[in-house]
């Protein structure tokens, strides 16, 4: 998954118009600035940004709207070849640019400072003339927020206006762009370059607060400024393994989802991108969940990100005392709302509905407790220091968890119908596995350390008697069925359980799941969606730790080839037929297991407080 210098040819509009969304999800690229996300297309259409906030409804909306939606476009005339890649350590993008009668460079970016986030938003695209002519059409459509808000345009002594609902912002550019019409919802503009010349553009916005507006020279010195800023954190990363590159583009794609208002991990910066085209499993991914966001922190602090480590737990273990134990939350910590249906957009490649809103935020998942330990048992693994409020949260979870793993819940992938799934049950008995451990480590108050423990082998001693199937030889899905999970792969960085039935499940997990290196999610689920990405890398990683190494590199690398080769960004999904990506993009889950994976592979494999590597005992004993 190393970005590449990949050549498209874009072809001339006036010959094939182009669809908008017609560009397949790996073809897109990621801005970021800290709190909202911007989607590029090779033809150099911002497609999606929603603004000021990742969760805010989108400004551009092209992504699910070919016909109709809005978008922020920089493109030749007639046909052209696009080359784009990442800066190095960085997330300002560069598209080279080919034309029959010149080249040129773009350079984009979410604008930050070195201070960090900007008070507006600020999307900055820099041209660059770099032999002979190219003359450019810009052209801004602005969205309509799902039909929601009509756009408009208001002239004044300091420019031109846009209003969208709340939102209000300017197009700024430097004096060579020519401006041709700015009325209803748009903005066009021509500009020619030749060798040498440049030309900045940019859009300014801010929602129900007054706007700046700053010299253009300024916008586009921020440019460089943003690079600096991604290089120097990027610098100061912990890895230097195997696939060194594909790590730390995907710790500064986990970095584009951290929402530094609040400290908070989006899932994924996009709604309701199909699992399949045409199926109806379409999510809106623009929240935090507890598991996301958990092994988001334990992906940062394997490759030394601890800033952002110690935001995402803070922010954790505050929603976890103010609201329990919840499958997911805004990204200001509140309660997410209800699912509901925007009937105006016709969703990607015509996947309806457009889903906003997320129904599993009313469901109980046992996965909760044991990502939100174990967590906190790499964090003081790692020299930190747990605060007393924390570990009375944590100390009334473990007990919370004491009595409710007895219950059916929803499972690690959020189905409709409550089971006692077995990743559940394996999940809770890892919290009450690592609540003894801290507690005994003087990391939690320790008197409930003996119900801890015996509710811990209740747990082992009832995954043994029900959840093992002989005929499988495996672990399967929940009590009763034949049925696989690719999510048990997970057990072995658990802890759980002996070396021989871990091994024996991972074989029959792909065995039935596996195409390739890729795995769908758990039977049945390849007739409606792609393979899940993350469950590759977790393969990679459980064989990593059971000792064959050999195989885990292999699923590795067959997973980087399996994904479509584009800038680096991951989506949640690949359909192994097609090698198209499916799902929200970019997708947390991918590229903290892709990080976790490699860190594993080159060697570091502990346990937090020493537990052994790929299980804690032998088969069909209390596990400690």
């Amino acid at each position: 998954m190393p970005q590449e210098k990949l050549r498209t040819t874009i072809p001339d509009p006036a010959e094939s118009p182009p669809e908008g969304a017609g560009f397949p999800i790996q073809d897109y690229a990621a801005l970021g600035d800290g709190r909202s996300v911007a989607l590029i297309t090779p033809d150099g259409a911002v497609g999606w940004w929603c603004v000021p906030n990742m969760d805010s409804p989108p400004l551009f909306d092209r992504l699910l709207d070919a016909g109709q939606g809005g978008y922020f476009q920089i493109r030749p005339e007639g046909a052209f070849e696009v080359e784009r890649r990442y800066r190095p350590d960085s997330n300002i993008l560069e598209t080279l640019i080919a034309t029959p009668d010149g080249r040129a460079r773009v350079t984009e970016s979410l604008n930050s400072s070195l201070a960090g986030r900007l008070p507006w938003s600020e999307l900055a695209r820099r041209i660059e003339g770099l032999d002979g002519t190219v003359r450019f059409r810009i052209r801004a459509i602005f969205g309509t927020r799902g039909d929601t808000a009509s756009p408009w345009l208001q002239p004044n002594p300091n420019g031109c206006v846009f209003h969208v609902g709340p939102l209000l912002g300017m197009m700024r550019c430097t004096p060579n762009i020519r401006i041709l019409e700015e009325e209803d919802r748009s903005i066009t503009a021509t500009v020619t370059l030749s060798e040498g010349e440049r030309a900045t553009v940019a859009i300014l916005a801010a929602e129900d607060e007054p706007l700046g507006v700053l010299p253009i020279e300024e916008i586009d010195a921020r440019i460089d400024t943003s690079d600096e800023a991604w290089r120097s954190w990027a610098g100061d990363l912990r890895y230097d393994g195997p696939h060194r590159e594909a790590v730390r583009r995907s710790a500064l794609a986990l970095k584009l989802l951290l929402y530094s208002p609040s400290g908070a991990i989006a899932a994924a910066a996009t709604a309701a991108l199909p699992e399949r085209i045409g199926g109806d499993k379409n999510y809106d991914y623009r929240y935090a969940w507890i598991r996301d966001a958990a092994y988001t922190v334990n992906a940062f602090l394997r490759i030394g990100a601890m800033a952002e480590s110690k935001s995402a737990f803070t922010w954790l273990m505050q929603r976890l005392g103010e609201h329990g134990p919840r499958v997911l939350y805004t990204l200001c910590g509140d309660k997410a709302p209800e699912a509901r249906v925007i009937e105006a957009l016709p969703g990607y490649r015509g996947s309806g509905p457009v889903v906003i809103g997320n129904a599993a935020a009313h469901q109980h998942q046992h996965g909760v407790y044991g990502d939100i330990f174990e967590t906190a048992a790499l964090f003081v693994g790692g020299g930190h220091i747990i605060d007393q409020r924390s570990a009375r949260v944590l100390s009334g979870l473990a007990d919370e968890c004491a009595d409710r793993w007895r219950q059916k819940d929803s499972g690690i992938w959020e189905l409709e119908e409550p089971q006692h799934y077995t990743m559940s049950k394996i999940s809770a008995w890892q919290a009450l596995a690592r609540a003894v451990e801290l507690a005994e480590a003087g990391h939690l108050p320790s008197t409930c350390v003996p119900r801890w423990q015996r509710e811990r082998d209740r747990i082992a001693a009832w995954i043994d008697a029900h959840c093992w199937s002989e005929k499988r030889r495996a672990y399967t899905f929940f009590p009763g069925t034949e049925r696989l999970d690719a999510s048990l792969t997970l057990a072995v960085r658990f802890g759980f359980d002996g070396r021989e039935r871990l091994s024996s499940t991972l074989d029959a997990i792909r065995a039935e799941l596996g195409r390739g290196a890729l795995l769908y999610r758990y039977s049945g689920a390849e007739q409606e969606e792609g393979a899940f990405l993350a469950c590759s890398f977790w393969m990679a990683e459980a064989l990593a730790m059971l000792g064959r190494d050999a195989e885990a590199e292999a699923v590795f690398t067959g997973t980087l080839d399996a994904v479509a080769p584009g800038v680096g960004i991951m989506s949640e999904m690949v359909d192994p037929l097609t090698g198209d990506h499916l799902g929200n993009t970019p997708q947390g889950l991918s590229h903290l297991a892709l990080i976790h994976a490699a860190c594993t592979l080159q060697g570091d494999r502990k346990r937090p407080f020493g537990s052994t590597e790929g299980g804690a005992g032998p088969p069909g004993t209390a596990r400690g």
